[in-house]
């Protein structure tokens, strides 16, 4: 079995600052962190291997630097990491990264084996569009499974997998066959610490790094900004808001009576909360 996982380098949202001219963001001096999501996407793919039996390959798009990521991959266990790197994917929006990485993907099967499952967190923290998973999928003609919180059951011999998918108003249950394009939500696992081992072998572990060219991009004009036609108009700090949080006393320090309390403030602030609440509970 073949997993392959896609990771992304973001800057540190915390530390993310606006320019106060400009309003632009300045990305000098911040630091870059693997996108939270993504670790999420990884740690599954582990536990399929470890379970299951074969390689876990980690892959990414961004300037030569993204490659302390990948080896940080390396360390919690994945078994190689492909950096896809090159100036002609300098400013490419989410139309552009999912076209250069659906080749990326192609070339690392042709080496190592077509990927069974394809993993991607929801999103990353930099966009915030969850569209790059889906655009792969399109383009490598893939059954896509998004926002996916739990997977039940996988079955290697009938190459069918079952997953538990959040969906507004409950839980839905897909079942599919492989190979097929998984994105993970938030809190769905924990990501391991990695052993002394990987760490030692994620430090001396060569990174895969392919240009354009070497990993058989056919058209650069739909790389990068020129392949882009997202345009991003402004960006700004949001206004800090006027609200204050307010205080409930409670007498009784009981869970019950906090509760109580906390609703009927709610309700008293938002009048039609709760008749908007008694009507979609009567729905189910």
């Amino acid at each position: 079995m073949h997993i392959v996982v896609c990771i992304k380098q973001v800057p540190d949202s915390a530390q993310i600052r606006v320019h106060p001219v400009t309003n632009t963001i300045m990305r000098q001096g911040v630091p870059t962190i693997i996108n939270p999501y993504d670790l999420f996407s990884l740690e599954e793919a582990l536990r399929l291997r470890d379970k299951f039996g074969g390689e876990v390959t980690v892959v990414t798009m961004g300037p030569p630097m993204a490659d302390a990521s990948l080896r940080k991959c390396l360390t919690f266990g994945a078994d190689r990491a492909v950096l896809l790197t090159d100036r002609f994917f300098a400013g490419s929006d989410t139309l552009a990264t999912s076209y250069a990485l659906s080749y990326l993907i192609k070339k690392v099967g042709e080496e190592w084996g077509a990927p069974d499952i394809i993993f991607c967190g929801k999103q990353t923290i930099d966009g915030d569009t969850a569209q790059v998973g889906p655009g792969i999928a399109k383009r490598l003609n893939l059954l896509q499974l998004t926002y996916i919180s739990k997977i039940d059951e996988f079955d290697l011999a009938k190459r069918e997998i079952t997953l538990q998918r959040r969906a507004e108003g409950g839980i839905q249950v897909l079942k599919t066959k492989l190979p097929c394009l998984v994105t993970m939500l938030e809190g769905t696992n924990d990501m391991r610490r990695g052993s002394i081992e990987d760490a030692l072998r994620g430090a001396r572990s060569e990174i895969v790094t392919w240009s354009a060219a070497e990993a058989g991009i056919p058209d650069l004009a739909l790389c990068g900004l020129r392949g882009s036609p997202t345009i991003v108009k402004k960006v700004f700090a949001p206004a800090p808001r006027d609200e204050k949080a307010f205080q409930i006393d409670v007498q009784d320090k009981s869970a019950n009576d906090i509760s109580e309390a906390l609703i009927a403030e709610i309700n008293q602030r938002q009048p039609g909360l709760e008749q908007d609440i008694q009507k979609l509970a009567a729905g189910f």
